[in-house]
């Protein structure tokens, strides 16, 4: 059986010593490899559109475009566009939720260990798994208290769907899901292809974000 390629990462960040000692880290796990680099959002797409990742690891604050837009940009344009975690140094920044809102795949602190950024690569880049801290479900939250009524999308969805948006705001992939819910991998594609319709988002990273905006999640 032949092996997997090796995971292709690109790195966005506008500081030189960040990016190299990201590459540093990463470089040295066997199924993992990084394809290029870019110091500022306009970089990060050119780059992403000539390289083709898996994943980009996207720092928020960075000059001419910042991570937001060109996350934006990224998801919006590119055919098959990769997973894109966003990388910060705060871990109540409000541009993490607005980068989530935009469609990234998660979230990472710059002081986490090595293990944790080589884990978090291999889960976004291998399933449909969404990185959630508990500081983005609390600023998603708050924008819940400040917003009490509940969108109209809500009373549309079935038991079923409710479920499966729980599940995925849980952080389980379609298989797991599946799994849970002891149904078939296909009826949950199709559930959350329904959950995607009627929350009106474009990808589960939004369909979670929603659900906690709009208080039909509890944040732990």
């Amino acid at each position: 059986m032949n092996a997997r390629p090796p995971v292709r990462i690109v790195l966005a960040d506008d500081e030189l010593m960040v990016r190299s000692a990201l590459r540093a880290i990463l470089s040295a796990e066997p199924d993992l490899e990084v394809v290029g680099e870019a110091a500022n959002g306009a970089e990060a797409v050119s780059v992403v559109r000539e390289r083709t990742p898996d994943v980009v690891l996207m720092d928020v604050r960075m000059p001419e475009v910042d991570g937001i837009r060109a996350t934006e940009q990224i998801l919006a344009t590119v055919t098959e566009p990769p997973r894109i975690v966003v990388v910060t140094t705060f871990e109540n920044d409000s541009y993490v939720h607005d980068a989530l809102r935009a469609g990234a795949a998660g979230f990472l602190l710059k002081r986490a260990d090595a293990d944790a950024l080589v884990q978090a690569v291999r889960l976004v880049a291998r399933s449909d798994t969404l990185l959630f801290p508990a500081a983005v479900r609390t600023l998603a939250a708050e924008h819940a208290r400040a917003h009490p009524a509940p969108p109209p999308w809500v009373a549309r969805l079935t038991g079923r769907e409710s479920e499966v948006l729980r599940l995925m705001a849980g952080g389980l992939t379609n298989a797991e899901i599946a799994e849970r819910m002891e149904v078939g991998p296909a009826t949950v594609k199709s559930h959350v292809a329904a959950v995607l319709a009627k929350t009106g988002t474009r990808d589960r990273t939004q369909a979670v974000i929603a659900a906690y905006e709009a208080g039909f999640m509890n944040p732990r």
